[in-house]
């Protein structure tokens, strides 16, 4: 009788090194080790890679398993919850579609559809009985079973469920197989992993919200409470209105945009869309946008300083030069500098708790001396404006000097532009604060939303590579950094923005695809950055590329890969 073979698992939570029969599963695994975690165990990295607990491993792996505490966990914990909760409406409303829009407020907005398009909000009454069907399903463990089916199954399931997003993203990858998830007799389709059963659920909430509901989830920081709910009107306003957009361009999904960009046989065309016209669509919106803000601005004369903030690579530094024109069209002067230029020296630079310069620190400013020279150019003086060399770390005085005129206006673009620190000396009435960042309103389908922190990272990606010489993995391995920075510095003051710019474009994934992915293909697997970048590739899998010929030489896309007819 043949032995059983053995495969050698190194658990990378207690450090331990064990060998288990070919086939063991990875919740199996995970019994026998029973590692300590802080928030539970949900999913797990296999060699790098997020696998669900049912993965059965048949060749040594390096294996961490994850909680609540970390960001694959916590994909997987709301894409696990959603799927409970569309079984849920399935069962309480049947008829309708629900889709997952975007997260805000401390949760995730979602939206009942009727079959003829139109929002259903449901009553009281209604949402108490989907939160009671949720519960049961939750209190029955039942297990999230994945399949693996031919596409053409999968899509004749999805088609007679009436899940013509998932058809359509499915049919325009073109795969031959595809990975579904099945709840009792319910299939859907996730981008990853989810949690083994509905009992890893533990908490949740949902609650009437817009014109639909928001499905609040356990904080990262403490899973055993909820996220904390903040209206967020002005973020709210700002995805409603490119959701229009989408709406007016005829896409929702990533399924709808490869359509629009499907290749047709007869050369030199496409096929039943046009990805020319798209670009052309998607970047006059976001121009007329940027004159609609410029017509607020100079709507009030006392207005002389504009402060333009928002996170890493939202597109300010060219939005900032586009309002810049806009301005001048309205018969302004403006003045755009970046607040860059009034970092302390570097030596008085602010350490974070690693003892690392933390140069997203608002006290990495020197404000005293920014607010002095900006209240001396209100007054009407000459000033000459700071250089700041980063590569000695000192400022510097090169006679670049400025004095405003009646028609001019300071356009100020830095991250923080709308923490009140920052210009506490300036009079409120002679200020107008705008935040831009990109918010992507496109979705894979209806239940796999695309996170605004993906469109970013890959931007930064892509720019790091052409303009800072980084590598992807460099760029990665200091997105948490930068973005623990955003939660402190930036996100708790963007709701006082007097106006929100949206700087993502519909059109953007597709094209950043040809420049992104073999930028990720050059991480190497045994770096920390290989899960992430994995994850970023299959993510761009589902996106037909679309060529950035088309695309102007204004575009704010151009600041990320070149081709900008801006000076930067």
């Amino acid at each position: 009788m043949t032995q059983n073979k053995k495969v050698e698992i190194h658990c990378k939570n207690n450090n331990v090194t064990k060998e288990y029969e070919a086939g063991t599963s990875l919740m199996e695994i995970y019994a026998d080790l029973l590692p300590k975690m802080k928030s539970g165990v949900i999913v797990a990295k296999a060699n790098n890679v997020t696998k669900n607990l049912g993965f059965r491993v048949y060749k040594p792996k390096e294996v961490e398993f994850l909680g609540l505490d970390s960001g694959s966990g916590q994909r997987a914990y709301i894409r696990s919850l959603t799927f409970i909760m569309y079984k849920a409406v399935r069962e309480v409303m049947p008829g309708l579609r629900l889709r997952v829009e975007h997260p805000i407020s401390g949760g995730y907005y979602c939206l009942l559809i009727d079959a003829s398009n139109k929002y259903v909000l449901p009553t009281q009454s209604q949402l108490d009985a989907i939160k009671a069907a949720m519960d049961k399903t939750i209190d029955l463990d039942l297990p999230f079973e994945m399949e693996i089916l031919s596409t053409a199954k999968a899509c004749e399931i999805f088609r007679n469920d009436g899940a013509l997003d998932k058809v359509n993203l499915l049919e325009s990858i073109g795969d031959i197989y595809a990975d579904v998830y099945k709840l009792g007799d319910l299939y859907s389709y996730y981008d990853s992993a989810l949690a083994p059963s509905t009992s890893f659920i533990t908490k949740y909430d949902l609650r009437l919200f817009h014109n639909g509901l928001l499905l609040q989830m356990p904080s990262t920081a403490n899973p055993d409470v909820l996220e904390t709910f903040e209206p967020q009107d002005h973020l709210f306003k700002a995805f409603e209105e490119h959701a229009k957009w989408n709406e007016l361009m005829g896409v929702a999904n990533v399924g709808d945009l490869n359509i629009k960009n499907k290749p047709s046989k007869s050369k030199g065309q496409v096929g039943s869309g046009n990805a020319s016209m798209l670009i052309t669509l998607a970047e006059t919106l976001q121009e007329k946008k940027i004159d609609q803000i410029a017509d607020m601005v100079v709507a009030d004369p006392k207005r002389k300083v504009v402060l333009i903030a928002g996170p890493s690579s939202s597109g300010k530094t060219t939005f900032s030069k586009k309002l810049s024109i806009h301005l001048a069209i309205n018969g302004k002067k403006p003045i755009p500098f970046s607040m860059d230029e009034y970092f302390v020296n570097r030596e008085d630079t602010p350490r974070d708790e690693n003892g690392e310069y933390d140069f997203e620190s608002v006290h990495a400013i020197d404000i005293p001396f920014f607010n002095k020279q900006l209240n001396q150019m209100l007054a009407g003086e000459e000033v000459e404006l700071p250089y700041y060399n980063f590569e000695t770390g000192k400022r510097e005085f090169r006679g670049n000097k400025i004095k405003l005129e009646p028609d001019s206006i300071l356009v100020i673009e830095g991250i923080h532009g709308l923490n009140p620190e920052l210009t506490a000396q300036i009079p409120e009435e002679n200020k107008f604060r705008i935040y831009a960042s990109a918010l992507t309103t496109i979705s894979i389908d209806d239940h796999n939303w695309i996170p605004t922190t993906d469109n970013r990272l890959l931007r930064r990606i892509v720019r790091d590579y052409n303009y800072r010489s980084y590598s992807a993995e460099d760029t990665i391995n200091r997105w948490a950094s930068v973005h623990r920075g955003e939660e402190k510095w930036i996100f708790p003051f963007r709701e006082k923005a007097d106006i929100m710019f949206n700087s993502a474009l519909i059109f953007e994934l597709p094209v950043l695809k040809k420049y992104a992915t073999p930028i990720l293909n050059q991480v190497p697997q045994t770096s920390p950055a290989y899960q992430e970048a994995h994850r970023l590739l299959k993510f761009l899998n589902y996106f037909n590329p679309i060529a950035d010929s088309d695309i102007p030489s204004t575009s704010l896309l151009r600041e990320f890969f070149g081709g900008s007819s801006f000076n930067y």
